[in-house]
């Protein structure tokens, strides 16, 4: 017996989706254990650190979040002898933390820290002082001298520009690090630097856009750029703090390792003692590849090829994290010499009768071709008649200087298998395609993007795989905003969601914080040059064009998108009887962490879809 597409009985409900989508945030070799991070929906996203051996490493009510450049990142790491060292998320603090004891205060009240990497013995940082625009890489002493006293505190390098990626060399004399203005964001120009910490003297590579700068040897260096276009490994001989050979690529290929430098705990690539390099290469999806010194290379096969980060290597055991295209997100372990790989936590092989394989789609487009993956309704208890093309829901990821790999998620069968099929766009501007579709965006956010999801939207209908009049759009931040440009220019969808989007450029520039204060000034151009333009592209200007139902959600701490940003568009469509709704989540900021949250907006998504498209949700 046939039921309507959308009215599938489902056993993914929204409480099931909250529990299974922890964060994931780096792993460790520690020991004889493997630890990682991993957030507790249930305890308001709270980010804990586990062990292999079954227990929990950093209890309640102690969480490790970092808020440098807002969106964080190496909030924890730990030495060989099972010492944690972790930002606490309420206080921005560093801490020490050994099993049998209280946290001990590492740094003084005030300044963010983040990216924390402990080599030789020491203990190094990313630190920010929002309130002074200045930030710095330091280092902290971990006997805890430095708790109530910043004097104590070690700076190697300070100023108002940006920094990440901090690597001591292997005699500790020497300092590299990836450094940019702000002028422009980390993918467009980011510099690599060199200190020697004895004499303070300071010298520079030349780069593009600079990541992950890692020591050889006292002699040798190797880090990621894309002077050709795609993000690679490189590396380059120095004496001293001076190069002496340009950069050389290491097998240079048509994919990318890097990806936008949004957070500081990433590493796309690792050195092993052996003189071999495990590196992540991107072109759309991951995939892990072992290059050798006399420049072969072997593919690593491993289940994960979704947002791979190469975390800690021990010989030939290599930790992995990421997600993937046929099982739930993870972390692995994989031994290079053997081939073997094991899930440490999570990686379970889902069931394709559920979550089958997305497929991976090119659409022709205005700008050029248009990447995509569609997930089509599935459920092995339940069909539609013949007659009925699904419903379908566009998600466009936010950034906009990010990308989607096609991983499956809980979070996505919640709607394939209710028979609402979901379309993940990257469209132009978005990375792991290299840096010329990247660049498709400069100038034009809220052209291309918007030409892009509609041309994915357009072309997924012409194909069959979808009922053209039943086409719904979802996006968060930056996502939003092409949610609500989409729906000014009209024609394509039915219904739009908007997550914390923004929906007034001068608005969004007047709030904005360090890290993205000039970011808007290559994706649309710089103020006040550029105001009208500014005006004219923010849907704000428009609201009297959106004439389909919008739910708006957002975050009520949110400090990068603020909710002036969706109350001033509910107010637009309030003063036009235009059908919306809005809700407003205290205590989350930007992006939903707490299972409530997440469970809330799932099922009023849910329900909004099914009065948008004329289907009963099954209970």
């Amino acid at each position: 017996m046939s039921s309507p597409y959308g009215s599938w009985p489902s056993p993914f409900t929204a409480a099931s989706v909250a529990a299974a989508s922890p964060r994931l945030d780096g792993a460790r070799f520690v020991r004889e254990e493997i630890w990682w991070a991993e957030s507790v929906p249930a305890e308001g996203g709270r980010m804990t650190v586990r062990s292999s051996l079954g227990h929990e490493v950093l209890p309640a009510p102690w969480g490790a979040r970092s808020r440098v450049h807002e969106y964080g990142g190496g909030a924890w790491t730990a030495d060989a002898d099972g010492t944690l060292f972790f930002v606490h998320a309420d206080d921005q603090r560093v801490y020490r933390f050994r099993r049998g004891t209280e946290p001990v205060a590492l740094t003084p009240p005030g300044p963010a820290h983040g990216g924390l990497r402990v080599q030789n013995g020491r203990l190094l940082a990313v630190r920010e002082d929002s309130r002074e625009h200045r930030r710095a890489i330091v280092e902290i002493p971990t006997d805890g001298s430095a708790g109530e006293s910043a004097s104590a505190v070690i700076v190697h390098v300070e100023s108002g520009a940006f920094y990440a990626h901090p690597a001591l060399s292997p005699d500790g004399t020497r300092l590299a690090w990836v450094e940019w203005s702000g002028e422009r964001m980390p993918w467009d120009e980011a510099h690599l630097r060199l200190r020697d910490l004895r004499t303070g003297e300071t010298g520079s590579v030349s780069t593009r856009a600079a990541l992950q700068p890692e020591w050889r040897s006292e002699s040798e260096l190797v880090f990621a750029d894309d002077h050709d276009g795609r993000w690679g490994v490189h590396r380059i001989a120095v004496d001293g703090i001076a190069p002496t050979t340009p950069p050389v690529p290491l097998a240079p290929a048509d994919a990318d390792t890097g990806y936008g430098l949004w957070v500081l705990g990433n590493r796309w690539f690792q050195p092993l003692d052996d003189g071999r390099l495990v590196a992540v290469r991107t072109n759309g999806r991951d995939e892990i590849v072992v290059l050798s010194a006399d420049g072969s290379e072997r593919r690593v096969e491993a289940p994960c090829d979704g947002h791979v980060s190469i975390d800690d290597v021990v010989g030939s055991l290599v930790l992995l994290s990421g997600n993937g295209s046929g099982v739930t997100s993870g972390v692995w372990c994989a031994d290079l010499d053997t081939g073997a790989v094991v899930a440490v936590r999570g990686g379970e092989p889902v069931d394709p009768a559920w979550m089958p394989s997305p497929l991976p789609l090119t659409f022709d487009g205005l700008h050029g071709p248009v990447h995509a993956y569609a997930y089509p309704p599935a459920n092995p208890g339940a069909a539609a008649s013949a007659d009925e093309l699904p419903p379908y829901l566009v998600l466009v990821h936010g950034g906009p200087t990010a990308h989607v790999t096609g991983a499956t998620s809980a979070a996505l069968a919640f709607y394939t298998s209710r028979g609402i099929g979901v379309l993940d766009v990257n469209y132009g501007g978005s990375t792991g395609y290299g840096r010329a579709y990247r660049e498709r965006l400069d100038g034009q956010w809220g052209v291309v993007d918007v030409d892009d999801v509609i041309a994915a939207a357009h072309g997924l209908a012409e194909s069959g795989l979808a009922d053209p009049t039943r086409l719904a759009i979802r996006g968060g931040s930056a996502g939003g905003w092409t949610v609500l440009s989409a729906l000014v220019r009209g024609g394509a969808f039915a219904a739009g969601i908007s997550r914390y989007g923004v929906s007034d450029l001068r608005m969004l520039v007047a709030d904005s914080h360090d890290f993205e204060k000039h970011y808007i000034d290559g994706l649309v151009g710089p103020l006040p040059a550029a105001e009208e333009l500014y005006i004219e592209r923010s849907p704000l200007t428009h609201a009297d064009r959106i004439g389909v139902p919008v739910l708006l959600l957002q975050g009520a701490d949110d400090i990068v998108v603020p909710p002036s940003q969706s109350e001033a568009i509910r107010e637009a469509l309030a003063r036009r009887g235009v059908d919306h709704e809005y809700v407003l989540y205290p205590g989350e900021g930007h992006g939903f962490r707490r299972a409530e949250t997440v469970v809330d907006a799932l099922e009023r998504e849910l329900a909004f879809l099914g009065r948008a498209f004329g289907f009963t949700p099954s209970p």
